[in-house]
């Protein structure tokens, strides 16, 4: 692939409650560059960050970060982030949700030597959409190894272009794989089995956003394939039946009146007590407080 010496990475950020631990190490190769970043994160901190290139960042340790993150316009809290793809001009803000040190590696690209990658290896993908990734090992393995390249370099441009073309397999597997879906019933919608599958990968997860792009693999479908067949069997997105599925285990745990609301929050993904609290009362009609209160007390 053609190296473009001229490209250069440009993001505008503004962030706070954030301490380097290490000078930024790079590396520039093929239109893109990769970079590893290490740092002290304090709680109440984040960061705004937007650019005008696509870019991808892995969390470089096993579990993913106490970090709350939202992009675009929409108003949701991701949690239990490991990876994510950024389309450019894609706004992101994180609030950092507890103390903790984190590494993490960023790979900025040219927006056409990426669509010449993935053309390459046959994948179609909308590059639009960004694209979050749960706990992942082999994405790990794969960004700390590539961390390793960018920091003392070994092989040559040829392992660290490698590197990323194996990432962007990862994450655009579900495009990569669209043609070879396991079969939806014959009504169009998921089978017995995949739904069971969907559900206890949602519940596994609870405490964190799961992008549709992970039911979808839970399910041995596409991202889009899914989507489909999801609403046709159970007739609402899966973001929709998500938040239902989580509102319904609060609920159940609010039967325990020694849980704090705010720990049952945590424990179902909302983003704090507040947080469900409005969806509690837009669901039900009244604050969890009150409704509490009235199954305790026997009404």
């Amino acid at each position: 692939m053609q190296a473009n010496t001229e490209f250069r990475p440009r993001m505008e950020t503004r962030i706070h409650g954030l301490r380097t631990l290490a000078p930024l190490s790079y590396r520039r190769f093929a239109g893109a560059i990769a970079d590893v970043w290490s740092v002290r994160a304090e709680e109440g901190g984040g960061g705004f960050y937007i650019a005008p290139d696509p870019r991808i960042v892995i969390l470089l340790d096993r579990v993913p970060p106490p970090v709350a993150m939202r992009i675009g316009g929409d108003l949701a809290e991701h949690r239990g982030i490991q990876a994510f793809y950024m389309p450019p001009g894609m706004p992101l803000w994180s609030r950092i949700e507890a103390d903790h040190e984190k590494s993490h590696l960023d790979f900025h690209m040219e927006g056409e030597a990426l669509q010449r990658r993935l053309a390459a290896a046959n994948v179609r993908a909308d590059l639009t959409r960004p694209r979050l990734l749960g706990q992942s090992d082999r994405l790990v393995a794969l960004g700390r190894l590539a961390s390793d390249e960018v920091r003392k370099p070994r092989r040559g441009e040829m392992l660290i272009d490698a590197l990323l073309a194996a990432t962007l397999a990862e994450i655009f597997a579900t495009d990569a794989e669209a043609g070879t879906d396991a079969p939806c019933i014959a009504s169009g919608g998921l089978s017995a089995r995949q739904f069971a599958a969907v559900e206890r990968h949602v519940h596994e997860n609870l405490g964190r956003y799961v992008s549709v792009a992970e039911m979808a693999r839970a399910a041995g479908l596409s991202e889009s394939r899914f989507s489909h067949c999801f609403k046709q069997s159970q007739g609402e997105t899966p973001q929709r039946w998500q938040s239902r599925l989580r509102l319904r285990a609060a609920q159940d745990m609010m039967r325990d009146p020694a849980r704090a609301l705010a720990d049952i929050a945590y424990a179902t993904g909302f983003a704090d007590q507040a947080h469900l609290s409005r969806v509690f009362r837009a669901a039900n009609g009244m604050p969890p407080s009150v409704w509490r209160r009235r199954i305790l007390q026997g009404f």
